[in-house]
C-alpha cells in the first residue's frame, strides 16, 4: 500500500494598508519611521556631509569670490553683500536639501527598502511625511552651519525673531518643495535621473532670483521671470525679516506658494507610492 501525500499550497497575501488607520495610528507610524530614519543617519553620519558642508563651501564663495565686486555695485562693499546674499543663502538651503529627497528616495526603492514598507499594514501617507520630518531636521542642521559661518564671515544679526521666522519660513516652504522630490523620486528610473531634473530645475530657479543679487541691473525678460520666481520672494522675506524692510507681499506671496505646493503634490506623491508598480 502506498501513502498519498498532499501538499497544500498556502494562498498569497498581499498586505495592504489598512484604509481604516485613524490619526492616532497615523501619529504612531510617522513617528516610528521617524526614529528610524534618524536612527539610519546615526549609523551612517557621511549622509549628513551635504547639510554640513554645502553651507560653509557656498557662504566662503559668494563672499570671498563675489562678494567685493557684487558689493561694489551695490554701493557698499562686502560687508554690505554679507547683509544681503546671506538671507538669500537661508533660503536657497530649502532647495539644496529639497533636491536629495527624491534622490534618497528613489534609492531607497532600489534597495527595495519601500516595497517592504509598502508590505506593512501602516497608512502610505505617514511613510512620505515622516521622510519630510527628518529631512526638514537636516535643513535646520544646515542652516545652523551656514548661521554659525555667516557670523564668521561678519554678518550683523539685527533681529533674532525675524531670524527665528526667516529660518522657519524656510523650513515650511522647503517642505512643499520636499514633495516636488517625492514624486521625481518615484517617478523617475535611477537616482541619477532625479539628480539631473533636479540640477535642470533648481539651478535656473536659484540664479533667476534674488538671492545672490539684486534683480534691477538684469535684463527686461529676466525681471519678469523672477517676479514670478518663488525663490525671489522666499529670499526677500528672509531678507527683511533678518535685516530689515518690508515684510507683508513677499511674505504672502511665500505662503501662497507653499500651501499651492503642497496641496497640489502632497496627494500626488502619495498616490504615486502607492499605485508604484
Amino acid at each position: 500500500m502506498s501513502t498519498a501525500t498532499l501538499t497544500r499550497t498556502a494562498p498569497t497575501i498581499k498586505v495592504d494598508a489598512d484604509p481604516k488607520i485613524g490619526l492616532r495610528g497615523h501619529l504612531r507610524h510617522t513617528g516610528a519611521l521617524i526614529r528610524r530614519n534618524l536612527l539610519w543617519i546615526k549609523q551612517d553620519p557621511e549622509s549628513m556631509f551635504d547639510a554640513i558642508l554645502m553651507p560653509v563651501v557656498f557662504t566662503l564663495l559668494f563672499v570671498y569670490v563675489f562678494g567685493g565686486s557684487i558689493g561694489s555695485a551695490m554701493g557698499g562693499g562686502q560687508d554690505a553683500y554679507v547683509q544681503y546674499v546671506i538671507p538669500g543663502m537661508v533660503a536657497m538651503m530649502s532647495m539644496n536639501i529639497a533636491q536629495g529627497v527624491g534622490t534618497g528616495f528613489n534609492e531607497d526603492f532600489q534597495k527595495g527598502i519601500m516595497d517592504r514598507f509598502r508590505s506593512l499594514p501602516i497608512g502610505r501617507g505617514s511613510v512620505l511625511i515622516a521622510k519630510v520630518v527628518v529631512e526638514m531636521l537636516r535643513l535646520l542642521c544646515a542652516t545652523t552651519v551656514l548661521m554659525i559661518v555667516a557670523l564668521l564671515v561678519g554678518f550683523d544679526i539685527t533681529n533674532w525673531a525675524g531670524l527665528f521666522g526667516a529660518i522657519g519660513l524656510t523650513a515650511l516652504f522647503g517642505s512643499s518643495l520636499m514633495w516636488i522630490f517625492l514624486v521625481l523620486g518615484v517617478t523617475m528610473k535611477s537616482a541619477q535621473a532625479v539628480q539631473a531634473m533636479g540640477f535642470l530645475v533648481m539651478m535656473p530657479l536659484q540664479f533667476g532670483s534674488s538671492i545672490f543679487a539684486p534683480t534691477q541691473s538684469m535684463p527686461g525678460w529676466l525681471q519678469s521671470f523672477t517676479s514670478w520666481n518663488p525663490i525671489s520672494a522666499l529670499a526677500d522675506t528672509c531678507r527683511a525679516l533678518m535685516t530689515g524692510g518690508p515684510v507683508a507681499h513677499d511674505l504672502w506671496v511665500t505662503l501662497a506658494w507653499t500651501a499651492a505646493l503642497t496641496a497640489v503634490m502632497a496627494p500626488v506623491a502619495i498616490r504615486k507610492f502607492t499605485t508604484k508598480s
